[in-house]
C-alpha cells in the first residue's frame, strides 16, 4: 500500500537524473538550449554535432517527404535494407540490429533489459553522464572510475577496471572514442577487456558513437562475441542529431531481450530512416573529406592554445569530434568561459556536463563545423582568456 499521506498532486520523483544549473538568467536548460538554437549566427560547439554535410541526406528525406508516405507506420522494427546497411558498415555477419529513437535511447534499453538491482556497472569519469543516470535506475551501483591522468592516457584501461570490479559488476560501458576527451582504445585494450568480461561473465557496452572520425577504431564485439552491445548511432558522423534514429548491434538473444523492452513498437522515425540509409549508401563519397576537415579545425586549436599560458589538450590529436580544454592552469572557471564565449555567439559547453569530479578544470568544445567558425574562435578564445584574468 502507498503510504497515507501520499499527495497524488505531487508525486514524489520514481527516478534520479543528474541536475545540470542553466546558466544565469534562466529558469530551466530548456530555455538555455532554445535560445542556443533559435540563435542563427551561434557558432555550434556545444553538442558535439556534424554541420559539414551537402544534400544527399537532405535530398533523399525531403524526396520521401513530397510522396507523403510518412502517413504510413514503418515496420515496427524498422527496414530490413537499413539493418543489413548497418551490419554492413561495421563488418558484422550474423548479428540483429535493433533500431531506436538514437543511441541514448538505446543505452537506457540495455540498461533496463540486462541489469538487476544486485548488478554494479563500470563508468569513466569523465564520461557521457547519462549512461549513468540509465544504469542506477535499474542496477544497485554505478562506479565511476576517475580517468583524468595521463597514467591512464585519458581512458578506462583494463587495470583500473580490474581494481574496481567484484563479482557483482555486470556491465563496463566503454565510450570509444570517449566523449568527452577524444581518446580511443586500441585493438590490445578491447582483447583485454573482451577477455575479462568472458572470464567473469559481464557484459561490454560498446558506445561507438564517434567511430567515425577516428584514425583507426576496432570492435570489441570480435573478440567478446554475444556478450557484446554495440551502440550505433546516426547523430554525428551523419549530422542527423535532431532526426533520433540509432540502434543497438547484438546477437540475436541479447536483441529479442532487448526487444522486449521497447516502449514504442510502432517504428521509429521512417523519415531518418531514409536519410540514414541515404547515408550508408553514399559514405564513400564524404566521409573522406569530413575527416579531413575535422582533423585541420582541431589542429587550428591546437596552435592556438599551445600559445595560451595555463592551458593544455589533454588529447590530441583527439579520435573524435571533440575535445577538452584544460583552463586549470589560467585559474578560469570554465563556466566563466562558457558563458563569455555565448556573448560572442560559440557556444561550448563547461566540463560539468562530463564530469563530478573534474568539471571545474576544463571546457569542451566540438569542431565538426565550417573552418570559418573555428578560425573565430580561435581569434576571440585569447581575448576571453585575457579579459577574465583580469577580471
Amino acid at each position: 500500500m502507498r503510504d497515507s499521506d501520499y499527495d497524488i498532486k505531487h508525486p514524489r520523483k520514481k527516478f534520479q537524473k543528474t541536475e545540470r544549473v542553466p546558466p544565469k538568467g534562466y529558469h530551466c536548460s530548456n530555455d538555455f538550449f532554445e535560445d542556443m538554437f533559435m540563435d542563427k549566427d551561434m557558432i555550434w560547439m556545444g553538442q558535439n554535432t556534424n554541420h559539414l554535410h551537402g544534400d544527399i541526406i537532405a535530398d533523399a528525406m525531403a524526396s520521401f517527404v513530397k510522396k507523403k508516405e510518412y502517413c504510413k507506420y514503418p515496420p515496427p522494427e524498422g527496414f530490413s535494407e537499413l539493418k543489413q546497411l548497418i551490419l554492413d558498415d561495421l563488418g558484422f555477419k550474423d548479428l540483429d540490429v535493433l533500431l531506436n529513437a538514437g543511441a541514448t535511447e538505446s543505452l537506457y534499453l540495455c540498461m533496463q533489459a540486462l541489469l538487476e538491482k544486485e548488478d554494479n556497472v563500470i563508468l569513466s569519469d569523465p564520461g557521457y553522464f547519462i549512461i549513468g543516470d540509465f544504469a542506477n535506475r535499474f542496477a544497485g551501483e554505478v562506479r565511476y572510475v576517475s580517468i583524468y591522468n595521463e597514467k591512464y592516457n585519458y581512458k578506462l584501461t583494463p587495470e583500473l577496471v580490474r581494481q574496481n570490479m567484484d563479482e557483482n559488476t555486470r556491465m563496463i560501458i566503454l565510450i570509444d572514442p570517449l566523449n568527452p576527451l577524444g581518446s580511443c582504445y586500441t585493438e590490445d585494450e578491447l582483447k583485454e577487456f573482451a577477455q575479462m568480461a568472458i572470464e567473469n561473465n559481464m557484459y561490454l557496452l560498446h558506445d561507438i558513437t564517434y567511430r567515425d572520425f577516428s584514425r583507426k577504431h576496432f570492435l570489441v564485439e570480435n573478440y567478446a562475441p554475444g556478450q557484446t552491445l554495440t551502440i550505433y548511432s546516426f547523430s554525428k558522423i551523419f549530422g542527423m542529431a535532431g532526426l533520433r534514429i540509432g540502434g543497438v548491434v547484438a546477437s540475436k538473444p541479447l536483441v529479442d531481450v532487448l526487444k522486449n523492452a521497447v516502449v514504442n513498437d510502432l517504428g521509429v522515425n521512417i523519415v531518418a530512416q531514409y536519410g540514414a540509409m541515404a547515408g550508408l549508401k553514399t559514405k564513400s563519397e564524404w566521409i573522406d573529406d569530413i575527416k579531413e576537415t575535422t582533423f585541420h579545425n582541431q589542429k587550428l586549436i591546437k596552435e592556438m592554445i599551445d600559445k595560451i599560458d595555463g592551458a593544455f589538450l589533454p588529447v590530441y590529436p583527439s579520435d573524435a569530434n571533440m575535445m577538452v580544454i584544460d583552463l586549470y592552469g589560467t585559474g578560469i572557471n570554465p563556466k566563466d568561459m562558457s558563458n563569455y564565449l555565448i556573448k560572442k555567439e560559440i557556444f561550448t559547453r563547461e566540463g560539468e556536463y562530463t564530469s563530478e569530479l573534474f568539471g571545474d578544470r576544463y571546457l569542451r568544445v566540438s569542431f565538426s563545423i565550417p573552418t570559418k567558425d573555428v578560425e573565430k574562435f580561435c581569434e576571440e578564445f585569447p581575448k576571453a582568456v585575457e579579459a577574465l584574468r583580469t577580471n
